[in-house]
């Protein structure tokens, strides 16, 4: 299953994208002294670009065989095994799921409606005690 991206996100990292590659393609043949900067707004234009991609191929989560995987462009794999859990909390917009030797942080605002009710639905069927988590067996509590 796929916990999808909100198309806010997904198209503000495209729009900034075109934007500085634009700038800096235009800059570039406007311009008769080339600059170093020219450059790097179209290296940042394709770095987003590429961050875009990456993110409507992967998409923000992925829950497959037991795990819960944060898909990251640049960085590490972030990876819990949904068994090892002890504890989920509710703080700031965010979910933060800790293992005994990992935290895993999840931006909630980043996550389509239907997703997000889909993730709240894995979490809430968790073997978790009440105290250690803001789902129910029927959904969100807190």
């Amino acid at each position: 299953m796929k916990i999808r991206f909100n198309k806010k996100t997904l198209y503000s990292n495209l729009a900034l994208g075109l934007l500085w590659t634009a700038l800096g393609i235009y800059n570039l043949i406007d311009d008769d002294n080339l600059r170093w900067s020219d450059y790097i707004l179209i290296g940042l234009g394709i770095l987003y670009i590429s961050h875009f991609l990456n993110d409507i191929i992967n998409q923000y989560l992925k829950i497959e065989g037991g795990t819960i995987k944060k898909n990251i462009l640049y960085g590490f794999v972030n990876k819990i095994d949904l068994v090892k859990i002890n504890s989920i909390e509710n703080s700031a917009g965010n979910y933060y799921l800790r293992t005994d030797s990992k935290k895993l942080k999840i931006k909630i605002n980043l996550i389509e409606h239907s997703s997000l009710l889909d993730l709240k639905n894995v979490l809430a069927n968790l073997d978790l005690t009440p105290e250690n988590t803001p789902f129910t067996n029927n959904g969100y509590h807190n």
